[in-house]
This record gives structure tokens, C-alpha cells and sequence, in this order.
């Protein structure tokens, strides 16, 4: 069975950092693109980073332009996880962080934007809350 397994959220002050995780299992998750999305409160869930597998450019990485050089995303591909560095946390980050996978490796490359219709696999979500 397919399984993404997020960890690491929890509650930080503005302006610290946590490292997201998301482990997963049941897939050849080297060949797949991953990314992390976010849902806060009353809100739509949003793509927040990308990166493509072996096939799109081996790593490529896209940004929502809210998290544009406060994030990075990385890929573990000898482990099966992917990473979320969110530094400089803001009160408008909390919220559930979720991680995809897409079978294709990264079709949307080329796109600025990310989309939750490129994607296959979801995890359940870590709840991040950025608040003093």
C-alpha cells in the first residue's frame, strides 16, 4: 500500500524554524515528483514547494511566491523522504502541511504554479502553528 507519513509540525514563535518530514512507503518513490501543500483555517488548500524526480531535470524546485526564500524542499531518494525547511515563520503559515507524490516525476516543471490535480498520493497532514 502507498503511504506518505508526515512529521515534524508542531508550535513555534515567529521567525523560528521546523523541518518537515514525510516518509513514504509502497511506490518507487525516486522516479515520482513530490511536493508539500498547505490548508489553513477557512482557506483552500495550496501548493506551497515542489520538486521533480530523476526524469524532470533530477531535482527541479518550484515556490509559492508567499514562501519564496524562506523554504527549501529536498528529496532523500536512499531514505524516501522529502523535506520542507521553513525558516523566518510567519502567523500567516499555520496551517495543516500535507505531502503528494506524482507518478509522471514532474510534468508541471515548466508551471509556475502547483497543483493538487498533478498529484496522485496524499499524506494525512502535520499541523504547523506559528504564534508567540
Amino acid at each position: 500500500d502507498v503511504q506518505l507519513v508526515e512529521s515534524g509540525g508542531g508550535l513555534v514563535q515567529p521567525g523560528g524554524s521546523l523541518r518537515l518530514s514525510c516518509a513514504a512507503s509502497g511506490f518507487a518513490f525516486s522516479s515520482y515528483g513530490l511536493a508539500w501543500f498547505r490548508q489553513g483555517a477557512g482557506k483552500e488548500r495550496e501548493g506551497v514547494a515542489a520538486i521533480t524526480s530523476g526524469t524532470f531535470g533530477g531535482g527541479v524546485t518550484s515556490y509559492a511566491d508567499s514562501v519564496k526564500g524562506r523554504f527549501t524542499i529536498s528529496r532523500d531518494n536512499a531514505k524516501n523522504t522529502v523535506y520542507l525547511q521553513m525558516n523566518s515563520l510567519k502567523p500567516e503559515d499555520t496551517a495543516m502541511y500535507y505531502c503528494a507524490a506524482d507518478s509522471t516525476g514532474g510534468r508541471w516543471y515548466l508551471r509556475a504554479d502547483i497543483r493538487e490535480a498533478d498529484f496522485d498520493y496524499w499524506g494525512q497532514g502535520t499541523q504547523v502553528t506559528v504564534s508567540s
